[in-house]
């Protein structure tokens, strides 16, 4: 999508590029953006309820295929223990997950899930990815150090709290955006989790889709994996959501910004009558009506310095999707690359449920 002129320092971050359409004029970029698609849909957080099938809600999760209920690092180093990566840089076998968004039939109370869909392209086209997430990996856009150290093999984090039902204080870091028929494939206008973006559920139809975006801290201790939390051990820059050259003293490395872009094809969903007197009718699967509670997990897994390689080499050998030091796959590669329900179900896709899938309850 892409940003206004007045933020030109970012403005190439949510125009959608692939290899194809890359010119010389994109070098410059601070970040790194590619697609993943689907790997599975599940109820399955190693996170947050580690060796559990299935956990409480409905995650989409992408990335590589050694993904499972606990993820240990002492038994599983997802670059070697993976076959194959749904996303299309095909060194990058680290998990991103998000929670589901459904449907709920204000004539009935029944469920169906709302389907993701591809993002766009610079040119104006839909990427081919299947479903899936957006990934970008980025470094300061402000300030003169635009150095950044790569995680370690065993990092994880995460952010939001799906508890959330109101606004919390401080920078917009998971929040929506409603898109117009016009927008369903360069998703609209203005920098991520701007003005145009709600941190609830948009109150109105969105014939174009909703783009939900959770960004990640871009400062680490240094020192921890993870922690108890799975956030204390990384820190958002005071007073920004994206990333400048400053982090404090309790966190002083600078590690790559992650952000998703979740695309929701919520036009079968979009009639009017569906939010009327104040209501409007999306769920998340754990049971949120608001969309304060948006939250996204993160679990590194690149092969060898080839993370770190792209990161130095953006502005000059490496921008967006277009980076010579990494290694592409195809789409039909990446789009394969799927895995079976560790705990089977019907996650309401073709059919209605009558419930949400781990029977989570809406409040």
């Amino acid at each position: 999508m892409a940003w206004s002129t007045a933020l030109k320092l970012v403005a190439l971050l949510l125009a959608s590029q692939d290899v194809a359409a890359q010119v010389p004029a994109n070098k410059g970029s601070d970040f790194l953006r590619f697609a993943c698609s689907q790997l599975v849909i599940e109820r399955a957080d190693p996170l947050v309820n580690p060796g559990m099938a299935p956990t409480p809600h409905m995650h989409q999760i992408v990335g590589g295929d050694s993904f499972n209920i606990t993820m240990d690092p002492e038994t599983i180093d997802p670059p070697k223990t993976s076959k194959c990566t749904s996303c299309k840089m095909s060194e990058d076998f680290s998990n991103y997950w998000t929670a589901s968004i459904y449907f709920q039939s204000p004539e009935n109370g029944t469920f169906k899930r709302i389907p993701q869909m591809a993002n766009g392209r610079l040119n104006g086209t839909a990427m081919e990815q299947e479903g899936g997430i957006t990934v970008y990996y980025m470094r300061p856009f402000s300030g003169t150090n635009k150095k950044t150290t790569v995680f370690k093999p065993g990092f994880r984090m995460l952010t939001g709290d799906p508890t959330y039902r109101a606004k919390q204080p401080g920078a917009l870091v998971n929040c929506h955006r409603c898109l117009a028929a016009n927008e369903r494939v360069m998703g609209g206008n203005g920098a991520p989790c701007d003005r145009n973006d709600t941190p609830h559920f948009p109150n109105k139809p969105c014939p174009g889709g909703i783009r939900v975006t959770v960004i990640f801290p871009s400062c680490w201790d240094g020192k921890s994996l993870d922690s108890p939390d799975h956030k204390s051990h990384v820190a958002y820059q005071s007073g920004s959501n994206l990333a400048g050259d400053k982090c404090p003293s309790t966190h002083p490395v600078r590690i790559p910004q992650v952000m998703y872009e979740v695309m929701y094809d919520t036009s079968q969903f979009a009639d009017p009558k569906y939010y009327q007197n104040g209501k409007q009718p999306l769920v998340y699967s754990f049971g949120d009506p608001t969309g304060y509670g948006a939250h996204g997990d993160y679990l590194f897994g690149w092969e060898g310095d080839s993370l770190q390689r792209a990161m130095d080499s953006l502005n000059t050998n490496c921008w967006s999707e277009y980076c010579p030091e990494l290694k592409l796959q195809s789409w039909e590669a990446a789009n394969s690359c799927t895995k079976s329900q560790m705990a089977k179900e019907d996650i309401g896709t073709d059919t209605w449920l009558t419930e949400l899938p781990g029977g989570a309850k809406v409040a």
